[in-house]
């Protein structure tokens, strides 16, 4: 029970990465908030929880709307009595050249990845401090804050920036015991993966096979995608480790695709 009576906030939580990492904190002892934008799916997400014996509830965020994000972190208090690890994991994908790209798909991509990273972690971090007991905020990130692919830029863009604010985060939260992290996936195969398989085999006009083996799997070390579990225990690791040793960095979990 690594993250025992643990109050976990996820973003993102009733799909993909963050559902995964909802049910492993949940099992490693956390009270767990699934933050979404359908409040209908954080609630059943919640409850297929509960109904393995963990501890959770549902929350409606839209993580680029201030006064939710706000109200979100609020109830989690009310509920839970405070906030001691933020998965900042909600994101889109949207895959065009610079030429084609229109400024309010670029506005969007930075807006729910920065502005949202950013709104949770202030919102977060007030309650840590005023807490007094430490924290854990970690990024999802990507190879793509180590690395760019062609038709991705605000995307490209936005993961390069969660690296800067985490190290900002790591200085500002230390004297207050909150950590700093991010988690660097590579492709994981979750429903926004496989939406852009399609998408990138129509404007590279190659095969959908062909992305997947020659684009997206083409630097890994045995041609596999990452797991959802493996990025999940990736970050068990990070809330559980119990020093300011580890802030301010960034873990690459990709199968060997990008080595620093």
């Amino acid at each position: 029970m690594l993250l025992k009576d643990k109050v976990a906030i996820i973003t993102g939580a009733a799909s993909g990465i963050g559902r995964e990492i909802a049910f492993e904190y949940a099992r490693a002892g956390a009270r767990v908030v699934i933050a979404d934008l359908m409040l209908d799916a954080a609630n059943a997400t919640a409850a297929e929880i509960a109904a393995e014996g963990g501890t959770a509830m549902g929350v409606a965020m839209n993580v680029t709307d201030e006064a939710q994000v706000d109200a979100g972190v609020a109830a989690t208090v009310t509920a839970y009595g405070g906030v001691d690890i933020l998965i900042s994991n909600a994101g889109i994908q949207i895959i065009s050249p610079i030429v084609d790209l229109p400024l309010a798909d670029w506005k969007r991509m930075l807006a729910i990845h920065l502005d949202g990273a950013f709104l949770t972690t202030r919102a977060c971090m007030r309650e840590m401090v005023k807490a007094g007991r430490g924290g854990s905020i970690i990024y999802m990130g990507s190879v793509h804050s180590h690395e760019a692919s062609p038709l991705k830029a605000p995307y490209v863009a936005a993961k390069h920036g969660l690296l800067g604010l985490a190290k900002v985060v790591a200085k500002e939260g230390a004297k207050d015991n909150i950590r700093s992290n991010v988690i660097c996936p590579g492709f994981v195969r979750t429903p926004l993966v496989d939406k852009q398989i399609p998408e990138q085999a129509r404007t590279l006009n190659i095969s959908e096979a062909d992305v997947i083996s020659k684009v997206m799997l083409k630097d890994t070390v045995d041609g596999e995608f990452t797991t959802t579990q493996d990025v999940a225990q990736t970050a068990l690791f990070l809330a559980s480790f119990p020093t300011n040793a580890l802030t301010g960095q960034s873990i690459i979990v990709s199968h060997g695709w990008c080595m620093q």
